[in-house]
């Protein structure tokens, strides 16, 4: 089989149809460029060049040959640059876990970004709950989750490191003809003995845990009337009159026409986050610059 530099000179003698000014256009002196073509000949056990003391021309066979010498010259070319752009990880593929809820507002941003600043990279989306994605980090089936803090990653044990990059706000939403629709800013302390949907612990033991927090140091107690998964059921449910629940601001962009969204005063700390996780071990040669980039659109 006939090399890469071979099919160069031939295609330099072809197109200058002369051996002394395609071996200067290679940097080579006319006997090893002779040589060589020689050689490519003996190979493919063809006669490319019909050679004269004045003049090189095409065979039919060298007409053939060049055009399949253009191809793969250009496939050898494009794989060197798809190859030094996947080193650097510009190119390739990021495995992007997510919960529900960011697909509201969080993920669409991101996946928007990064097919204009990574074009090259592409993203493969698998919706989980949080508790679900830090088991597949550690798993290395993901390499990259959008998910809410947990108890597993506070262990100093974990090999899964996260940055912060969505701080939320707390919102009340009650149905449209409940008394705290409109008037005076609600606070936590009138939730007090209120019916309220709340969350599933399967998939929201963080906002348990956080409005549990919450309602204690508020010394009050509502009704938990209904526990759900998804932002979109409990929203649902509270336009259906069942009772009132305390959701991240992303819930404006459900936009249900029988639930009003009210801001409520709450302490900082009641503020949901939402984390990008991923494994320090990882060496996906994307992970860095997909990283950079969405933290970079954060600060944003």
């Amino acid at each position: 089989m006939f090399d890469l530099g071979h099919a160069r000179s031939f295609v330099a003698v072809a197109e200058e149809m002369h051996f002394g000014r395609a071996a200067a256009r290679l940097n080579l002196t006319q006997s090893p460029l002779s040589r060589q073509i020689q050689m490519l000949e003996q190979t493919l056990g063809v006669t490319l060049l019909e050679r004269t003391t004045r003049a090189v021309r095409l065979t039919p066979a060298g007409r053939t040959f060049l055009a399949e010498a253009y191809r793969v010259i250009a496939a050898a070319e494009s794989a060197a640059r798809l190859t030094q752009r996947a080193a650097r990880g510009e190119s390739g593929t990021i495995r992007l876990s997510f919960t529900a809820a960011s697909a509201y507002r969080t993920l669409p941003r991101i996946v928007s970004h990064v097919r204009r600043a990574l074009p090259e990279i592409d993203l493969v989306l698998e919706e989980m709950v949080s508790d679900e994605q830090i088991q597949a980090l550690e798993e290395n089936r993901v390499d990259v989750g959008l998910l809410r803090p947990g108890p597993a990653l506070l262990d100093p044990r974990t090999p899964i490191a996260t940055a912060t990059i969505v701080h939320e706000q707390l919102l009340l939403a009650v149905p449209r003809s409940h008394p705290l629709a409109k008037g005076n800013a609600p606070t936590v302390r009138d939730l007090d003995g209120e019916a309220l949907v709340t969350w599933s612990p399967r998939g929201g033991r963080y906002f348990i845990d956080l409005l549990d927090t919450l309602f204690t140091a508020a010394g009050i107690r509502p009704r938990v009337v209904q526990r759900v998964n998804q932002l979109h059921a409990m929203l649902a449910l509270v336009g259906a009159d069942i009772g009132v629940a305390l959701v991240p601001d992303s819930a404006v962009h459900i936009g249900m026409t029988d639930v009003v969204l009210r801001p409520i005063a709450a302490p900082a700390t009641a503020r949901p986050c939402l984390l990008l996780a991923w494994r320090q071990d990882n060496p996906n040669p994307c992970l860095p610059s997909f990283r950079s980039n969405v933290v970079t659109l954060n600060d944003d």
